[in-house]
C-alpha cells in the first residue's frame, strides 16, 4: 500500500485544477459520509515575517476570522469610517513616538487616550464570532488554523450539503479581509506569547535553542513574534502583509469527500475567480552563515530539567531528506526507537528521549534535534552523555536490516493513518502540492524512503552530527547551568 504503483488507482478519485489566477484546487472524492473536509494552504509563515515586523502572518491568520465587510460587522461603511479613524490618530502617536527622547509626553498621553476612544468607537459596529456561528449554525467541525514557520493553514469541515457555504465564506475572507479588531487582537497575541513563553520554561527554552542556533536566519524567530515587535505591529502592515503573500499562486486548496468535482470547479470559478492575480513573494534570501562551533543556551528555571541538542541540517529538498526521516524513525520511534530502549526503558535515566528530524521548518535548512528530559535522580549531563555514546556507536556502523525495515514500515503507517480520515488527507495534499509543486509526491516520498540504505544512514549521520553544527540548550536549576 501507498506505493508509487498505487497511485494510478489512488488518482481516479483526484481531480485537480487550477483558475486562471493561479489558485490551485486538489479535489478528492470519499463519498461513504455525506461530510466534506476543506484545508486553505498558504505558502507564508512567520518565517516570512519582515525584520522588526515578526508575528506579521500569526496576526493575520487571527484577522482571518473576524470576518468581512458583510460577515461580522453591524454597519460596515460607518465601521470602515471608524477603522479609517483609527488609524489616523495611530500615524500621529508613532510619529510622535518616533521623535525618541524628544517626544512630548502630555502629547503621547493624550494620543494614546484618542486612540483607544476610536477603538472603542469602531468596536460599537463589531457582530462579535459572527464568521465562526455561522459556521457551527450550518454544521461544521473543527474550525481551526495554524501559523507554522514555513505556511499558514486554515481548517474544517461541512457537511456536503453545505459546500457553496464554505466557497463563499473562504473566498470573502480573501477577497474582502477588513482587519477588524486588529489592536484588541494583538493584544491577545501578547497575552498568548505571555502564556506561551514567559509563563512556560520549555516554551522560553525552544526560542532561546533557536535563536542561539541561527544567527541569521528568520527560523531564530518566534512564529508568534518577539513581544517588541508585536506591541508595535500596525493595520496597514498586516495589510501589506497579506497582499504580499496571499495571492492566488501562493495558496493550494484540498477539498475531501462527499464532493463532486465538477460542481467543485464550477464554485471555484464563482467564487475565488475575483481574487487578482499578483507576483509570488520573493524567497528568503537571508543564509545562515557557518557555524564556529559548539553553541550553548542556559535557561535558569525550577522546572524539570530539559535538554536540546541540534545538528544543523539541509532543508527538505535534499537528496538526504529521506535518510533523515529514516534515521529519525530509528532513533525516536516510540517504545521501538533506540533512544527510548537505551535511555528509558535499559538504563532509566530519562522521563523522555526523542528525536525530530525538521525543526523548526523545513523549507530551508534548519536543524535534525534531540529532547532529552532526565528521570528522578539523573542529570541532563547524564543523558547527554548517552545520548552521545548513543550516536558515536550509530555512526560506527551500519544499521541492522531489521530495524531499517521497520523504520521503513512505520512511515508507511504513519501516512496511511493520517490518510484514513478526510481532514488528514486534505492536509497532506496541500502540503505536498504546494511544497514540491505535486500532489504525488505524498506517494513517491515513500518510494523514496524505501530507497534508504543502511550505508546511506551511516553516511549522512558521520557527515551532519558533528560538533562543529550542534546547538545545546538547558532548562536547568539556577546557578547550576546545563551540568546539574
Amino acid at each position: 500500500l501507498l506505493r508509487a504503483q498505487n497511485l494510478k488507482e489512488f488518482e481516479k478519485k483526484v481531480t485537480e485544477f487550477r483558475l486562471a489566477n493561479g489558485l490551485r484546487f486538489i479535489v478528492a472524492e470519499r463519498h461513504e459520509a455525506p461530510v466534506v473536509s476543506f484545508h486553505t494552504y498558504v505558502n507564508a509563515g512567520s518565517v516570512d515575517d519582515p525584520s522588526g515586523e515578526t508575528g506579521l502572518a500569526h496576526m493575520f491568520e487571527h484577522m482571518a476570522f473576524k470576518g468581512t465587510e458583510t460577515i461580522g460587522t453591524k454597519d460596515w461603511p460607518n465601521e470602515k469610517k471608524a477603522l479609517d479613524a483609527i488609524e489616523a490618530v495611530y500615524d500621529r502617536l508613532e510619529a510622535e513616538r518616533n521623535r525618541g527622547p524628544k517626544a512630548d509626553e502630555g502629547k503621547l498621553g493624550a494620543l494614546e487616550a484618542q486612540v483607544k476612544m476610536a477603538i472603542d468607537e469602531a468596536q460599537a459596529y463589531v457582530q462579535p464570532n459572527e464568521y465562526a456561528r455561522v459556521i457551527e449554525e450550518n454544521g461544521g467541525a473543527g474550525l481551526n488554523a495554524g501559523t507554522e514557520r514555513d505556511s499558514t493553514e486554515y481548517y474544517y469541515s461541512l457537511p456536503s450539503n453545505r459546500i457553496e457555504l464554505w466557497f463563499l465564506l473562504e473566498s470573502q475572507r480573501f477577497l474582502h479581509p477588513v482587519f477588524r479588531e486588529f489592536y484588541k487582537e494583538r493584544d491577545v497575541v501578547m497575552e498568548e506569547h505571555r502564556m506561551r513563553v514567559e509563563s512556560n520554561p520549555q516554551g522560553k527554552l525552544q526560542q532561546e535553542f533557536l535563536a542561539t542556533a541561527f544567527a541569521a536566519h528568520p527560523y531564530r524567530n518566534p512564529p508568534g513574534g518577539w513581544p517588541s515587535d508585536i506591541a508595535n505591529l500596525r493595520r496597514s502592515e498586516a495589510r501589506d502583509f497579506f497582499e504580499k503573500h496571499y495571492v492566488p499562486a501562493n495558496i493550494a486548496i484540498a477539498i475531501v469527500g462527499d464532493v463532486n468535482p465538477a460542481d467543485a470547479r464550477r464554485m471555484a470559478e464563482r467564487y475565488f475567480g475575483a481574487l487578482q492575480a499578483r507576483p509570488l513573494p520573493a524567497l528568503v534570501h537571508t543564509q545562515e552563515p557557518p557555524q564556529p562551533g559548539l553553541k550553548m543556551a542556559i535557561v535558569d528555571s525550577a522546572s524539570q530539567p530539559v535538554a536540546l541538542v541540534g545538528y544543523k541540517r539541509p532543508d527538505q529538498y535534499d537528496r538526504d531528506d529521506a535518510a533523515f526521516d529514516v534515521i529519525q524513525l530509528i532513533l525516536s520511534s516510540g517504545r521501538t526507537g533506540l533512544m527510548y530502549k537505551e535511555l528509558v526503558q535499559d538504563k532509566r535515566i530519562a522521563l523522555a528521549a526523542q528525536a525530530i528530524a525538521t525543526f523548526p521548518g523545513g523549507r530551508y535548512p534548519n536543524l535534525f534535534t534531540f529532547l532529552l528530559a532526565p528521570s528522578l535522580g539523573h542529570s541532563v549531563e547524564e543523558n547527554e552523555k548517552a545520548l552521545d555514546d548513543l550516536l558515536t556507536r550509530f555512526k560506527a556502523q551500519p544499521v541492522d536490516a531489521a530495524t531499517l525495515s521497520r523504520a521503513k514500515t512505520q512511515a508507511r503507517a504513519e501516512v496511511i493513518r493520517r490518510l484514513a480520515n478526510n481532514a488528514g488527507l486534505a492536509a497532506l495534499l496541500t502540503t505536498y502540492a504546494v511544497n514540491y509543486g505535486d500532489w504525488r509526491k505524498l506517494f513517491t516520498a515513500i518510494d523514496d524512503l524505501n530507497k534508504v540504505t543502511a550505508a546511506d544512514v551511516e553516511r549522512v549521520a558521520r557527515h551532519y552530527f558533528v560538533p562543529s553544527s550542534r546547538t545545546n540548550a538547558y532548562l536547568a536549576q539556577p546557578g547550576q547551568g546545563g551540568r546539574q
